[in-house]
């Protein structure tokens, strides 16, 4: 099905919803965050349209090293290559990890070919596989925290969701639904993690991860400024590293999680 506007996505998110909620025996907490996820799409409406400021391309670092233009913004992505293929070979067990790990794999591929040239719309494929990563995240919370079944039924949604928030900001210049891709998991998992016991063992390595993506964008924010200390690497260079060692730490949650068994 081909969605045009937000309103019509909400729609049919709602009758999803319905029909995921007949399939769950305990529906209440899923239900809870449902209604939270959708009261949160539908007051995307109230929000005035979110254009691309261009300046976002205008990047501190502007040097070519050995025939590479934006040479550190491109080659800080190869650790998300590195990380999406060792999650992707060693933790084939869950459809949400998998997906966790390709949109990893993808980002570092996308985001390398974005900084070579920055525009919109090579950033189209810098962001498409970070969508579908943020999506798959919040559905591998909410199967380690809420519900196993509904993590599993949601991933499908979720990914289409993040799909979508790309495309409609091809088609109509709107980026308001990315944002909530964006940000509406670091909302919601904060959430999940105090008002739901862990099934899992681990958590730390989430607020490590969290951390380090927080970090991140504090680089991102300061990109001209830390570069102008010396002219060695730049803020959006160090937020690759920075995000890129925040997947690291998601690897190793999956790495060493357990199950905890009440005694």
């Amino acid at each position: 099905m081909k969605y045009r506007t937000t309103t019509d996505f909400t729609s049919h998110s709602c009758y999803l919803a319905q029909m995921m909620l007949g399939r769950l025996k305990n529906s209440r907490p899923v239900l809870v965050f449902l209604v939270l996820m959708i009261a949160s799409l539908v007051g995307l409406l109230l929000l005035p349209p979110i254009a691309q400021d261009q300046s976002y391309h205008d990047f501190a670092d502007q040097r070519t090293l050995l025939g590479v233009p934006h040479f550190w913004n491109v080659v800080s992505n190869f650790p998300f290559i590195a990380i999406g293929a060792a999650g992707l070979w060693q933790l084939r067990r869950d459809p949400a990890i998998d997906v966790l790990f390709l949109g990893i794999l993808l980002t570092g591929f996308g985001s390398a070919y974005y900084h070579l040239d920055p525009n919109d719309r090579t950033l189209f494929w810098d962001r498409l596989p970070m969508a579908v990563s943020f999506m798959a995240i919040l559905a591998n919370a909410i199967e380690e925290r809420v519900d196993a079944k509904a993590g599993a039924i949601l991933l499908w949604p979720l990914v289409a969701v993040g799909v979508f928030s790309i495309l409609l900001w091809r088609w109509t210049g709107d980026l308001r639904l990315y944002g909530w891709v964006q940000f509406f998991p670091c909302l919601a998992l904060p959430l999940l993690f105090l008002l739901f016991p862990a099934k899992y063992s681990g958590t730390s390595y989430w607020l490590i991860a969290a951390a380090l993506y927080a970090l991140a964008k504090l680089f991102e924010f300061y990109d001209s400024a830390i570069y102008s200390i010396g002219s060695i690497l730049s803020g959006h260079t160090l937020k690759h590293i920075a995000a890129a060692a925040a997947c690291v730490a998601v690897l190793r949650h999956f790495q060493k999680r357990r199950l905890i068994t009440s005694e």
